[in-house]
C-alpha cells in the first residue's frame, strides 16, 4: 500500500499529463490518461454536462469532474469563491460568472502545469479577479475566515488525509459560508487490487471512501445542515473493468454489492462557535 507522499505523487505525475491533453481525450478513458484503458469508444463516465452553464470556457473543461458542484453552490454577486483542485480553471470562470466583478475566486491545485493552463485561460478572458494558486488543499495557501463558499469537483477522493481537507475548509470559510463539493465515494467495499492500481486512483476510484464515513468527516469537522444535493451510479464499462478484474470479480462487482457512486454534498459553517470551544484542529477543544 503505498503512503501518501507516493499517492501524492502519483497524481501529480497523472494530472501533468493530463494538463496537456484535450476534454475529449480526458473523457475517453477512467484515469484521464489515454493509456490507463483499452477500446476505441469515448466513455463520459463521471463527468457532467457543462456546455450549457454561463461562463463555460471549452478551453478549461478537461472532462474531469464528476458533478457540477457551481450550479447547486447558491454563490451570489459580490461573494469570494474558492475552488479546491482548479485544473484548468473550468469551475472558477463559471463561478466568476455568478460572482461577477465584484466577487473574487481562488483556484488551489496541487500540479503546476493545471496552474499554467489556467493562468493562461484566465489571461485570454480577460479576468482580473480570478485568481490561480498552487498548493496542497491539506494545507491550503488561503488565510482563515476568507470565503464564502467553497466548492470542489471530483478532487477530494484523491487526496489522502480527507479529514485535513475538511478541516481546512471550516477555517478558510467565514461564519456562516457554506460549501457545494462533488466527489466519488463507494457503497460496499471494493476489490483490494483496484486500491494498488495507479490509474486507477488517479481516476478517483482507488482513492473513494464509503459514503457513510465520506458525510461523517463533514460532521466531525464541525459543518451543519450537511445536505446531499445530487446522487448518481457511476457504470464501469466492461473494457475498463477487464483491464483490471478477472471475470468472477466482474460478476461480482456487477451483482450490486459494490456501487461507485457520484455525490454533491452541501454544508454550512456555523455563524458563530460555541463560546467553549474553537475551530476544529486549532487544539482547544
Amino acid at each position: 500500500m503505498k503512503n501518501d507522499l507516493e499517492i501524492k505523487s502519483v497524481v501529480k505525475e497523472k494530472y501533468s499529463a493530463i494538463a496537456e491533453q484535450s476534454a475529449a481525450q480526458n473523457a475517453s478513458s477512467c484515469c484521464g490518461a489515454t493509456s490507463c484503458c483499452g477500446g476505441d469508444d469515448v466513455y463520459h463516465i463521471m463527468a457532467d454536462d457543462y456546455t450549457q452553464l454561463e461562463g463555460y470556457n471549452p478551453d478549461a473543461d478537461l472532462g474531469l469532474g464528476c458533478g457540477l458542484p457551481t450550479a447547486f453552490a447558491k454563490i451570489k454577486e459580490g461573494d469570494t469563491v474558492i475552488d479546491l483542485g482548479s485544473g484548468a480553471g473550468n469551475d472558477c470562470f463559471i463561478a466568476r460568472a455568478i460572482t461577477g466583478d465584484k466577487g473574487k475566486v481562488i483556484g488551489i491545485d496541487f500540479t503546476e502545469k493545471m496552474i499554467e493552463k489556467a493562468r493562461e485561460n484566465a489571461e485570454k478572458l480577460g479576468y482580473n479577479n480570478v485568481e490561480f494558486r498552487q498548493g496542497d488543499i491539506e494545507q491550503m495557501p488561503v488565510t482563515a475566515n476568507k470565503a464564502d463558499v467553497v466548492v470542489s469537483n471530483c478532487v477530494l477522493n484523491l487526496v489522502p488525509n480527507k479529514p485535513a481537507v475538511f478541516k481546512e475548509i471550516f477555517r478558510v470559510l467565514k461564519p456562516g459560508g457554506h460549501f457545494s463539493i462533488s466527489d466519488i465515494v463507494l457503497q460496499g467495499h471494493l476489490p483490494a487490487k483496484w486500491r494498488e492500481v495507479a490509474e486507477l486512483y488517479a481516476g478517483c476510484i482507488s482513492g473513494a471512501i464509503q459514503k457513510d464515513e465520506y458525510l461523517s468527516l463533514i460532521d466531525q469537522a464541525g459543518f451543519t445542515h450537511v445536505t446531499l444535493q445530487k446522487e448518481k451510479e457511476i457504470s464501469i464499462p466492461d473494457d475498463i473493468l477487464s483491464q483490471y478484474l478477472s471475470p468472477e470479480e466482474i460478476a461480482a462487482y456487477k451483482s450490486g454489492e459494490v456501487k461507485i457512486v457520484s455525490i454533491t454534498v452541501y454544508a454550512d459553517k456555523p455563524e458563530s462557535m460555541d463560546s467553549n470551544c474553537c475551530e476544529p484542529g486549532a487544539g482547544c477543544c
